[in-house]
């Protein structure tokens, strides 16, 4: 595990010097703003362009993959959901924390580190973990808000989401790249010089984006965190073990799953919490804690799926 651990602390450097940099002030809001849409729209759709052109779309529709993260993703959302009703919150805040302790930093934290450190065949299932969080979990949270604020669902509630996803970069470019890869045609050698360079920049630019965005999050509702950040580092990787071997999923492909479901709660929970008015501060300590923590938890995921 060492091994892994001394590969992955990297990755975490430039989190804490992203971190480092936001704290002292050295680094703006507004900076950091500007740094994560450079990343969400160029960097990381050229990387993920030129990744899913080179795709063989089998690694990506994998149904039993697919079953196998959706049983597990589900299972820890309804457990999380349960347990906030427990407590006496209410639909909204249940809901916030269901999705809170299942949807992890995939896009700008999971592609970059687990390409490198897994090799280019762990990009397909990373993608694949990435459709399900934004298609069927991000809808689910969206519509369960709509419907409790409003009491019933409405088309252009419906339409909305169809338009954000068809707007999303990250979609875009993925469908984009997987249709150019599968009519067969070779990216032409500026092209791909050019997608190279440009996605190259992703993986530090997205990490530092990642380390100055948590430097503004206040450690409030520590309780509630760390059973947030336990839920998505510990049972989220548990569950997605017991179906990856219950769906038979591929052993490579399962331990690109597992490593995927172990990743820290992704920041555009704490978008959302802020633009819907629920819980910000719990989620935003969330994500301070389980991305310190997953330091270790993404290293003893990787460990162990070396040795299996």
């Amino acid at each position: 595990m060492l091994a892994i651990l001394l590969k992955t602390l990297p990755f975490f450097a430039i989190i804490g010097l992203g971190f480092i940099a936001g704290r002292a002030r050295f680094f703006s809001a507004e900076a950091t703003a500007y740094l994560t849409k450079f990343v969400f729209y160029f960097a990381l759709s050229a990387m993920l362009f030129g990744f899913a052109a080179n795709l063989d779309l089998q690694a990506i529709f994998n149904w039993p993959f697919v079953l196998a993260y959706l049983s597990a993703t589900t299972s820890v959302w309804a457990l999380v959901a349960c347990a906030a009703f427990a407590r006496g919150l209410g639909t909204e805040e249940a809901v916030f924390e269901a999705h809170t302790g299942v949807i992890g930093n995939v896009g700008f934290l999971g592609i970059p580190m687990l390409a490198l450190l897994l090799g280019p065949a762990a990009v397909g299932p990373v993608l694949m973990v990435l459709a399900v969080d934004l298609i069927v979990f991000s809808t689910l949270l969206t519509l369960v808000i709509t419907a409790r604020r409003e009491g019933r669902m409405r088309l252009s509630v419906l339409r909305a989401l169809a338009l954000g996803l068809a707007r999303n970069p990250m979609i875009v470019s993925v469908v984009l790249g997987l249709a150019w890869g599968a009519a067969g045609w070779a990216l032409p050698v500026p092209v791909n010089e050019f997608l190279t360079l440009l996605g190259a920049a992703a993986t530090p630019c997205a990490l530092f984006a990642i380390g100055a965005s948590l430097a503004g999050s206040r450690a409030l509702r520590l309780g509630a965190a760390l059973w947030l950040s336990t839920a998505k580092l510990i049972l989220h990787p548990a569950s997605a073990a017991f179906f990856v071997w219950t769906f038979g999923v591929e052993p490579f492909a399962g331990t690109v799953m597992i490593a995927a479901a172990a990743l820290p709660v992704a920041g555009n929970v704490f978008i959302l919490a802020q633009h819907y008015g629920v819980a910000p501060n719990r989620v935003s300590a969330a994500i301070l804690i389980s991305t310190a923590a997953s330091v270790v938890t993404i290293a003893a995921v990787l460990a162990i799926g070396g040795t299996t």
